[in-house]
């Protein structure tokens, strides 16, 4: 059963940092790119960032290059997210699933998402 549980996220002030994670669990977790995506209420989640199955290639959106890192532990079938100089407009539920550029559709069910909070 493929399984995704993100964690980490919390409140935090404008500026500040928050780690997150997500473990797989159920596949080859890594054989597999993976992917941070967020939502906030009333919009589509979006990519945030991905990294390849070897943590060969990463891409990043726009709007958190150089703030954020997206990293995995192929070890530990997890994929982290650090996340640095925070903006409000960051707050967002944050969700990991498996692909790079695009969702790999039908392959792993959303996890719980984990909400980031920033605020002051």
């Amino acid at each position: 059963q493929v399984q995704l549980v993100e964690s980490g996220g919390g409140l935090v002030q404008p500026g500040g940092s928050l780690r997150l994670a997500c473990a797989a669990s159920g596949f080859a977790f890594g054989s597999y790119p993976m992917s941070w995506y967020r939502q906030t209420p009333g919009k589509e989640r979006e990519l945030v960032a991905g990294v390849l199955s070897g943590s060969e290639g990463r891409n990043y959106q726009d709007y958190v290059m150089g703030r954020f890192t997206i990293s995995r532990d192929n070890g530990k079938n997890t994929v982290y997210l650090q996340m640095n100089s925070l903006k409000p407009e960051d707050t967002a539920v944050y969700f990991c699933n498996v692909g790079y550029y695009r969702l790999l559709e039908g392959f792993a069910p959303w996890g719980p998402g984990t909400q980031v909070t920033v605020s002051s």
